[in-house]
């Protein structure tokens, strides 16, 4: 006893535990420090205040990839012998200790006291905690008729590290446990609590969906006001845009009327100069327009660098030991070359449509749906647009949501403590997202299961479509163009389609498709050669100023061009009506039989259908919040409008030819903004993939079914086309880019003659229940798992088979169970760990009760209660595809492999999967 500190010190040993049975995670900093320093006595180390999204990590890891999967190595055959004869490597690479800790060590010996045993076990035991992410499975106030309840979850879980996959088997067996206590309990509260759960998802996407929509209106008034920044003011008041500054006319007004209540900047210098206007094409019209582009576009980019940089994220769940930054010894030493090659991500940039599909899939990666990067989107999201940038805002609407919903939704344990449950609001969110973006509830509702979502029930669908009708009722009301649209380029045709059209529909399906795949392979290669093969991969910032002036030099001189992208495919949509006055900027041809007339507009819109497509190519991808949905429209629309112009030309030319025979006469007959609504679906279809989704929300955009057999059509024939080019679409090609664990449910493999054995990893360390397993060298394993690039592994659990010829598996154990297990008992490090062999279910259910009833009767080093019993297994004859259903259809983390005789063989996770698919596709 007198080589153990005073009752005081270990107290404040225990601190973070102190809080309850049940608290969450410790601080980060703190489990590591007590990790490094098992096997030798330290002085209580204080732990820091707890830290959460904002906290900002010491060091930035250098590397290449995100998220980056493992590489799959070449498998040996393994023999039983060799599993029995495994020795434990106990040596630990160099890895170096960047985080600055402070630790005072007292005037006693190193030495852990083994006369200590005694107290040590009943300090822990009273105070040994559960992680909170499982802690509602616990009952305190439970009889013994509940007990059984406890345990049908098979082990419990603690938290899950950023960029590892969530145990969706536990969480659906975790879900069902805590509502089946809700259904036992019979008073007047438990009813209560009862209707009060079964109603919580509903009031969470009721208010998911209204915050959607009041974000976007902000992020589009503000957009549309900087946006006409650039080319002046409104003398009457200032932070009006041009359109409320000069309200737009009725449709039989002019647009082109000059408004007095706006101000150029060339008028501004001309008066302040004494000289006369130059006109809105003047040398100081177009520096003004460059400058303020240039500062819009570099804030928003600056915001997005500076403030949702990945390293700068870290939550009390990550890992302290599964980290470049863990040495046992509390040294600092030279980088490892073992670190995992995890490169910096900017959790704003880009559309986040890509991570969020992946996250939807059961990846995690913390802080990308947290507060900061909502703000930091939502903000960056209006300076990005508004500079003229070609990129759109409809895509970023969907991270937005998911960040509203993940917020909301972390309210209330049944979805802050289940990762499952949580994605379930997080796709009603994305329904929400693009509800708001395009004024299309049931679209969203689509788009959410066609693209984004993987698990997505009936009774998903249902509150995705709520929540996403409440977003875009709410947005109704709040009016952010002041037209009563949710859109600007919602637009109404009087005229119907004839059968003679469809000829140019299906043209149009294939410019799409064309379109859409080269786009695809020319943005990916643009990416991984130019802009991170070269210095622009080191200077983000200097990227976006580069493209916003080739921006602005390629498009000032366009005015179809220059247009906000919204309104460009509002005005392309656009029926020309005999008798308006608005000629939609010139776009409606003022006499379609001269070609005098059609080729100005037609070269016009060509012009600016080229730089909108090469200047989307080289602007998807900058470190800025930026969409891909408009400007693909945009692109489209012009193909479209063009084709339109060109049949309307024939019919002038021809109105006697049997093709417009059905015409009667009519000289009308042909809308050119119907080809271009048509031509802009089979570009958005060509480059993201979608089909049903996409028709449905062109339907609402029109408020009419009338044009559903043209857009269809132009859909499926881009689609077809483009996948005939290019298998994967913009996103997919993103997700490979970024190396983000993804598993495609929809892709087909060919397994040729490949086996499990080519995949089976049988290098994994593992635990045996035969030997001596110390606090020490079970920490000094899991450390291991950084050498083995195993960041989201754990721990086969084996025992020798009753033949002596092979090894059983007990059970699993996983990384971040283990290390929470070992940080409880740190100052144990000679003390042997244990784990229950013949446990059954009602077994665990009794010794959980009871260790939870009296803790002081229960073994604190005893670390059955985080094991997995019954964890997937497959035999190695079994086929690859029932493997793969496995990790697709079941949402497996890990899958153990067993011979025909059911012994041992190794493991197979998911990312170890992912990257022999990735591999498997590559040779094919």
């Amino acid at each position: 006893m007198s080589n153990l500190p005073q009752n005081n010190s270990a107290s404040s040993l225990l601190a973070p535990i102190q809080s309850g049975l049940l608290s969450g995670p410790s601080d980060t900093d703190y489990r590591r420090q007590r990790l490094q320093r098992i096997g030798s006595y330290s002085a209580p180390i204080a732990q820091n205040q707890a830290d959460d999204e904002t906290t900002a990590l010491r060091a930035v890891p250098s590397s290449t990839g995100y998220g980056t999967l493992p590489i799959v190595h070449p498998r040996r055959a393994y023999t039983q012998s060799d599993l029995l004869n495994t020795g434990r490597q106990l040596t630990l690479p160099a890895l170096p200790l960047t985080r600055n800790v402070t630790v005072s060590v007292p005037n006693t010996p190193s030495a852990f006291s083994p006369t200590s045993t005694r107290d040590l076990r009943s300090r822990i035991s009273q105070q040994r905690p559960i992680s909170a992410y499982d802690a509602q499975l616990v009952n305190f106030n439970a009889d013994t008729a509940d007990a059984d309840i406890n345990v049908r979850t098979n082990g419990f879980r603690v938290w899950y590290s950023s960029f590892s996959s969530i145990d969706w088997l536990h969480d659906a067996i975790k879900d069902s446990v805590r509502f089946a206590r809700l259904r036992r309990g019979k008073s007047i509260r438990s009813r209560v609590r009862l209707v009060f759960d079964k109603s919580l998802g509903w009031i969470i996407v009721t208010v998911v969906g209204f915050l959607t929509a009041v974000v976007a209106f902000l992020v589009v008034r503000a957009e549309q006001w900087l946006f006409d920044v650039k080319s002046g003011y409104c003398k009457t008041a200032w932070w009006h845009a041009q359109h409320f500054c000069c309200p737009l006319p009725d449709e039989y007004g002019s647009l082109d009327d000059h408004c007095s209540a706006w101000r150029t900047w060339s008028d501004v210098f001309a008066a302040w100069t004494g000289s006369v206007s130059g006109g809105g094409e003047s040398v100081v019209q177009y520096l003004a327009y460059t400058i303020i582009a240039v500062l819009l576009a570099s804030t928003s980019s600056l915001l997005t660098i500076y403030l949702t940089e990945s390293t700068s994220f870290i939550t009390r769940k990550e890992s302290g030991v599964l980290s470049p930054h863990f040495d046992k010894r509390g040294e600092q030493t030279a980088s490892s070359s073992s670190q995992p090659k995890r490169g910096v991500m900017f959790y704003a940039a880009g559309s986040g449509i890509p991570e969020i599909k992946t996250i939807l899939s059961g990846f995690v990666i913390h802080g990308y749906l947290g507060g900061r990067v909502l703000f930091t989107k939502a903000l960056g999201l209006a300076l990005s647009v508004s500079s003229g940038l070609s990129l759109g805002k409809e895509g970023p609407f969907v991270h937005i949501a998911s960040c509203i919903g993940n917020i909301v939704s972390r309210y209330h344990s049944k979805y802050e403590n289940n990762e499952a449950k949580r994605r379930e609001i997080l796709s009603a969110a994305c329904a929400a997202g693009v509800a708001v973006a395009f004024g299309a509830p049931i679209g969203g509702t689509l788009f959410s299961l066609e693209e984004v979502s993987y698990f997505f029930p009936p009774k998903v669908m249902w509150r995705s479509f709520f929540c996403a009708m409440m977003a875009a009722v709410t947005l109704r009301f709040l009016n952010p163009f002041g037209t009563g649209k949710v859109v600007l380029f919602q637009v109404t045709y009087d005229k119907d389609w004839h059968a003679y059209e469809l000829v140019f529909f299906i043209l149009l399906g294939v410019l799409g498709g064309v379109y859409g795949a080269y786009f695809s392979k020319l943005n990916y290669r643009w990416s991984r050669d130019v802009r991170g093969g070269t210095w622009l991969k080191a200077h983000p910032v200097a990227e976006v100023v580069l493209v916003t002036l080739v921006t602005t030099v390629l498009c000032f001189l366009n005015p179809y061009a220059r247009m906000g992208g919204t309104e460009l495919v509002y005005n392309l949509f656009s029926e020309c009506r005999t008798g308006s006055k608005n000629s939609h900027f010139n776009l409606c041809v003022l006499d379609p039989s001269k070609f005098d007339h059609v080729w100005p507009v037609v070269r016009a819109i060509l012009v600016a259908m080229i730089v909108k497509g090469f200047l989307t190519i080289i602007t998807f991808g900058i470190k800025v919040p930026a969409g891909i949905f408009i400007p693909t429209l945009g692109v489209g629309a012009c193909a479209g409008r063009i084709v339109g112009i060109a049949v309307q030309w024939l019919q002038y030319h021809y109105p006697d030819s049997t093709v417009f025979a059905v015409c009667e006469g009519d000289m009308d007959c042909v809308v050119p903004g119907l080809y271009a609504m048509v031509g802009a679906a089979a570009a958005l279809s060509g480059v993201t993939r979608t089909t049903v989704s996409l028709a449905v929300i062109m339907f609402e955009l029109t408020d009419t079914l009338t044009y559903a057999v043209p857009v269809m059509l132009s859909v499926l024939v881009a689609k077809t086309v483009a996948d005939a080019l290019e298998p994967k679409g913009i996103y997919d090609l993103v997700i490979e880019l970024s190396q983000l664990p993804y598993l495609d449910a929809k892709h087909e493999y060919l397994w040729s003659n490949l086996s499990i054995n080519e995949v089976t990893d049988r290098d994994v360390d593992v635990i045996r229940v035969d030997r001596h397993n110390t606090v020490e060298s079970l920490r000094d394993q899991l450390q291991l798992l950084l050498s083995a690039e195993q960041d989201d592994g754990g721990f086969p659990i084996l025992r020798p088979s009753r033949d002596e010829d092979g090894v059983r598996l007990v059970g699993y154990i996983g990384a971040s169970e283990l290390e929470h297990a070992l940080t409880v008992v740190a100052e144990g490090a000679t003390e042997e760990v244990r784990f229950h062999t013949t446990s059954t279910h009602e077994d665990m259910a009794t010794s959980y009760s009871s260790w939870v009833e009296e803790p002081n009767k229960d073994d604190p080093f005893d670390f059955s209660v985080y094991m997995d019993q019954a964890p997937l297994m497959i035999q190695s004859n079994s086929p690859l595809e029932l493997l793969h259903q496995f990790f697709v259809k079941l949402g497996a983390r890990y899958v153990i492999v067993t011979d025909t005789d059911g012994d041992y063989e190794g493991v197979i996770n998911k990312k170890t999967w992912l990257a022999f698919l990735s591999e498997l596709e590559e040779k094919s």
